[in-house]
């Protein structure tokens, strides 16, 4: 009997299965999504995962990478907007992936890949940091304070419950002192 559905690529497998992993590691959580719930998620048979990723860390990397790559090309839209709105376009980015963002402070402690991609994230975020600051004109021996400044000044915005006006009021008041020199 001839097989009526078309033999799918690989990498557009693969693909599908990342949408679903991070669809229900953002809905249901890392640790509620178990490798059985992607499978039947994905319409692919439970050992069919291991085909494309070696564990559930290994989906984890695979979708933090796909969500970064995402947000640094849409990054590219706010890239030329005033530092304030590009801290707040940073600030909801995170809020949106917040149990994304957790599951990696979590898992970091347990996984050598995801500690592995935490460092990458950071190196990624302190760069674009470093770019701003250099192009503002800081001083070269104040840059690597101002670069922590603005990371915790994030990850701050992000463990701690703030109404968008607070929010604003921090990123504008941080805008304002980097762009004040």
């Amino acid at each position: 009997m001839p097989a009526n559905r078309r033999r799918q690529d690989r990498e557009e497998k693969r693909a599908e299965l990342l949408t679903e992993a991070r669809r229900l590691f953002i809905e249901d959580g890392y640790e509620a999504t178990s490798m059985a719930a992607l499978a039947k998620a994905a319409g692919v048979a439970g050992n069919t995962i291991y085909w494309y990723f070696a564990d559930k860390d290994d989906v984890l990397v695979a979708v933090l990478e796909t969500v970064l790559s995402d947000a640094l090309a849409e990054y590219q839209q706010v890239a030329t907007a005033p530092l304030e709105e590009q801290l707040s376009w940073v600030v909801r980015q995170l809020q949106q992936m917040q149990r994304l963002v957790n599951t990696v402070h979590t898992r970091a402690a347990h996984s050598p890949a995801v500690d592995e991609w935490h460092t990458g994230f950071h190196r990624t975020a302190e760069g674009l940091f470093r770019a701003t600051l250099e192009e503002l004109g800081v001083d070269s021996t104040d840059i690597e304070a101002e670069i922590k400044i603005g990371v915790f000044t994030v990850e701050g915005l992000l463990t701690h419950s703030l109404d968008e006006e607070q929010q604003q009021a921090i990123c504008r008041r941080l805008a304002e002192q980097w762009t004040r020199r």
